[in-house]
C-alpha cells in the first residue's frame, strides 16, 4: 500500500505538472454540456433524456482523459523502471487510485454544471442518485484503468481506447440511466435493488479479475 500510494503521488505530480489529463477532461465537459445546449435552444427536453444525456457527458470525458494512466508512462519509457522496483498489484493500485480521484473530481464538475444548467435535470430521490453516482464512478475507474493498461503498447491507443471500453462500460451505463430515471421518479432502494446489486457485481468482478489478470497484462 505505501509504494501505491508513492506510485499515486508521483502521478499527481505528473499529472500537475504536464495537466495533460486535467485539461483535456475539463475542455470536454465545456465543449460537450455547450454543444448539447446550442442543440436544443429554447426547446425543452424530457428528465429522462437529460438524466441519459448525463451519463453520455460522463462517459466521453472519461475515454478523453483516464487513457493516461499507463499511456504516459510508455511515452516517458517508464514503464520497464516500474516492472522492477514495483510489484504487478502496486502498479495497479496506485494507478487505479489516480483514475478514480481524476473521475470523481471531473463527475462532480459534471453534476455541477449540469444541475445548475440543465432545469428538467431533477433528481426527487437524491441519496438514491448519490449512491449510482458513486458506483458508476467507481465502475467506471476500475474498468478504464484496466482498459488503459491493455492498450497502452498499442500503436493506435487513441482509437482503441473508445472501441474497447464502449462494449466493458456498455452494462455499467445502461444501468446507470436506468437508476437516474428511477431516482428522477422518486422511487425508493428497494424498488431498484436489482440494478443497484448489477452495479455493486461490477465493481466486484472488474476488480477480482483486475487483480487476477494485471500480471500478464503489465508484462506482455
Amino acid at each position: 500500500m505505501e509504494k501505491a500510494f508513492w506510485l499515486f503521488k508521483k502521478d499527481i505530480a505528473s499529472e500537475l505538472r504536464t495537466r495533460y489529463a486535467i485539461n483535456a477532461q475539463v475542455m470536454f465537459i465545456v465543449v460537450t454540456i455547450s454543444v448539447i445546449l446550442f442543440s436544443i435552444g429554447n426547446e425543452k427536453i424530457t428528465n429522462y433524456l437529460a438524466g441519459g444525456l448525463f451519463w453520455v457527458v460522463v462517459f466521453f470525458t472519461a475515454m478523453s482523459g483516464l487513457s493516461r494512466a499507463f499511456v504516459s508512462e510508455e511515452e516517458r519509457g517508464t514503464s520497464f523502471t516500474l516492472q522492477l522496483i514495483a510489484s504487478p498489484s502496486t502498479v495497479l493500485g496506485g494507478k487505479l487510485l489516480f483514475n478514480l480521484i481524476l473521475v470523481f473530481s471531473m463527475n462532480l464538475i459534471i453534476a455541477f454544471l449540469y444541475s445548475a444548467l440543465f432545469e428538467t435535470f431533477v433528481i426527487k430521490n437524491l441519496p438514491l442518485f448519490i449512491t449510482a453516482f458513486i458506483l458508476g464512478n467507481t465502475g467506471t475507474g476500475i474498468a478504464a484503468t484496466l482498459i488503459a493498461a491493455i492498450i497502452a503498447k498499442a500503436n493506435t491507443k487513441g482509437t482503441l481506447y473508445p472501441v474497447l471500453s464502449f462494449p466493458i462500460l456498455l452494462p455499467l451505463f445502461l444501468t446507470l440511466v436506468e437508476v437516474t430515471k428511477q431516482s428522477m421518479d422518486g422511487s425508493t432502494f428497494s424498488d431498484v435493488s436489482p440494478e443497484l446489486a448489477v452495479l455493486v457485481c461490477y465493481i466486484g468482478i472488474m476488480s477480482v479479475a483486475g487483480f487476477m489478470l494485471f500480471d500478464f497484462i503489465w508484462k506482455d
